[in-house]
Formats: C-alpha cells, sequence, structure tokens
C-alpha cells in the first residue's frame, strides 16, 4: 500500500513549465491524503500559472495512478491565499525569486503611460551596453504590441525552438551586437495577441528561463507602459538589479511614471533613475537650436521628488525616428550624434549604478 510519503516522492517530479521547480516545492501540490485506494490532493496555483492547471492535475493523476494500491484519484482546486500587497506569490507564501541561469543582472525600462518613447530607450540602451565590449540580452515583454523586432531589423526572422514543455528552449536572435526574444518573432505582424493574464504570465516566465541567455553581463527588458501583469510577473519572478523610469518633460507624462515608478518602490525593485526622453527638438537644418516642444523640467522634477538621479535627457532628433523605423538604431547607425552620446551615458550610469550595488 503507499503511503503519503511515497505519493509525495513521486509528485516531486511534476515541475512548473516556466522556472522548471517542481511544483511540490513551489507549495502549488499539497494536502497529499491517502486513505484506503484513494488518494486526494490539492492543487493551488497563483494567477501565474493558471494555465497549466490542466496539465498539472493531469500529470498528478497520471503519477498517482501508477502507485501500488491506489485506485482513485481526487483532485481539489486550492483557492491562492492573498494578504492584499502587491507582490504576493498568490499561494500562501512570498515566492522565492529564480535568477535566470547565465544572466548577471537584469534591468527593467518602464514607463507610466505609452508613446514616451520607452521601446527606443530600451533598444538604444542595449546597444550602448553592447558598444562597451559586455554582453547583452533584451527580452520585449510587450506582448501586446511588440515593436523591438523591426527596430532592431529582424521582423522577418524566427527564433530557433527545441523540445516540448518544460524542456523546450528557445535560441535568440542577434543584431547590433545584442540578442533578443519578443513575442513578435512569434506572430505574424498583423496578429494581435488577445490574452488574460495567466497566458501573459506564461509567456513571460518562458523568455526568461527557457530562453539560451548563455552568459549575458545585463538582459534589458522592455516592459509595457502601466502597472499590469507584465510587471508583476518580472518583479515577482527574478531578483532584479533595478528599473529604469522613462518619461517626458509633460506634465500628464510625469502623472502616469509617478504610479509606476511608486509601484516598483513598493515591490521593493531599486529604481536606479529617470530618464527623460524628448527633452527638446534639435532640427535636422539647424543642429545648434533647440525647442522644448513639451516643455521642460519634467525629468528633473521626478526624479527630484522621489530623490533618485535623473540618467539622461534625450533629444529628439531626425536621425533618432528614422533608426528606429529601418532597424538600424541611433546608437549603432551614428554613435557620434547628440542622442547616442546621451544613451552612452546612460549607459555608463547604469552600469555604474549596477556595479555599486551588486
Amino acid at each position: 500500500m503507499t503511503s503519503a510519503e511515497q505519493a509525495k516522492i513521486a509528485l516531486a517530479a511534476i515541475k512548473d513549465s516556466g522556472s522548471g521547480r517542481s511544483a511540490l516545492e513551489l507549495g502549488w501540490i499539497g494536502q497529499i491524503r491517502v486513505e484506503a485506494s484513494r488518494t486526494l490532493v490539492r492543487l493551488t496555483l497563483p494567477k501565474f500559472a493558471q494555465g497549466q492547471r490542466d496539465r498539472l492535475a493531469q500529470e498528478i493523476r497520471s503519477v498517482l495512478e501508477q502507485l501500488e494500491g491506489i485506485d482513485d484519484v481526487q483532485i481539489e482546486l486550492g483557492t491562492p491565499e492573498a494578504d492584499g500587497s502587491i507582490g504576493h506569490a498568490g499561494h500562501g507564501q512570498l515566492a522565492e525569486k529564480q535568477p535566470i541561469p547565465g544572466v548577471s543582472h537584469v534591468v527593467a525600462v518602464s514607463s507610466g503611460k505609452g508613446g514616451v518613447g520607452k521601446s527606443t530607450v530600451a533598444v538604444n540602451l542595449a546597444c550602448a551596453l553592447a558598444r562597451k565590449g559586455l554582453k547583452v540580452g533584451l527580452l520585449d515583454a510587450d506582448i501586446y504590441g511588440p515593436n523591438i523586432p523591426l527596430m532592431l531589423g529582424v521582423a522577418d526572422q524566427t527564433p530557433e525552438v527545441t523540445g516540448e514543455g518544460a524542456d523546450q528552449s528557445m535560441t535568440p536572435v542577434e543584431s547590433c551586437g545584442v540578442v533578443m526574444v519578443s513575442m513578435g518573432l512569434l506572430i505574424d505582424e498583423h496578429q494581435p495577441v488577445i490574452w488574460r493574464g495567466p497566458m501573459l504570465n506564461g509567456i513571460i516566465r518562458q523568455f526568461l528561463y527557457q530562453v539560451k541567455w548563455s552568459k549575458c553581463d545585463f538582459l534589458v527588458v522592455d516592459l509595457p507602459p502601466g502597472t499590469g501583469d507584465a510587471q508583476l510577473s518580472l518583479a515577482q519572478a527574478v531578483p532584479m538589479s533595478g528599473v529604469v523610469i522613462v518619461t517626458t518633460p509633460q506634465k500628464v507624462s510625469l502623472q502616469d511614471s509617478r504610479r509606476g515608478l511608486a509601484m516598483f518602490s513598493q515591490m521593493n525593485v531599486p529604481v536606479i533613475g529617470v530618464v527623460e526622453n524628448m527633452s527638446v527638438f534639435i532640427p535636422p537644418d539647424q543642429p545648434d537650436r533647440s525647442y522644448a516642444l513639451f516643455g521642460s523640467g519634467g525629468g528633473n522634477q521626478l526624479a527630484q521628488e522621489n530623490q533618485v538621479p535623473l540618467l539622461a535627457q534625450i533629444p529628439m532628433e531626425m536621425p533618432l525616428q528614422e533608426g528606429g523605423d529601418i532597424g538600424s538604431p541611433i546608437v549603432h547607425r551614428q554613435p557620434e550624434s547628440i542622442s547616442a552620446k546621451a544613451f552612452a551615458h546612460l549607459a555608463d550610469s547604469v552600469r555604474q549604478y549596477v556595479d555599486q550595488h551588486s
């Protein structure tokens, strides 16, 4: 006759498809009871793992039915406990963050609202770090609006995928000295991504743990705008070296950026500093002149309010916009331009911060 302890040992082989960790170790499988020929198990999944529910239930049943004397397996679906705080694991205990094999530092680029040039900052920051001789990965976590493949000129490429389930792995594509993965590489450019939170969380965890990042000094993560599932998934999953908050000088941008910054502070993610994008417009025919089209001082105000540094002020230049459209970032295409030098300074500041806080 199989004991509860023997059943527990057998169930330890069932794993989370994202991190590869045992579902038993994660606390998802519990309250294992063996009563005569019947075994009862409780399956309690956090929100990000709900997409695995049917697979895990099937594997639990299959594993237990192979044990001696067990003819009936009953699986009770538990309700995740919650204490109301942001960042709670959702199964009665704080989630243990798992480093990404081969990745030294994870730096996120975030913004409170769309349209502030966050992806432009993320791409050029990654390229600027790579130009300094570092090994850099870029994860496009903006699942609903993946623009980075276009900005790096690889929209027509498809990453190599091998294996299945928890053993599946993906080889990132390379451009401008940066290796990158994005939902935009896996779907048609006209295909919308219509997913609820659990599916979004699942693909982000796959991008984190099932991609062959292979010894990256930095993994730059381009987050979607706002304070939603992607931000929570990343902050809960991996230890982060910090986040860069992107804003424009406009007051409406500052309001949203304050919310994003406050969210990361509440989740104990270090805020490296603020980047003010679109600080001024520099006419192509008058490079000595500049115009503050969206006001001035917003980035500095946000930084001072939160006692973090203003890392860079990125001007608007025609080559900066053109580089994104043709898949050749300005840091790579025109490294001597004013914008490229600002991104190089940003890369130095991020690297210095990480070195000081490692």
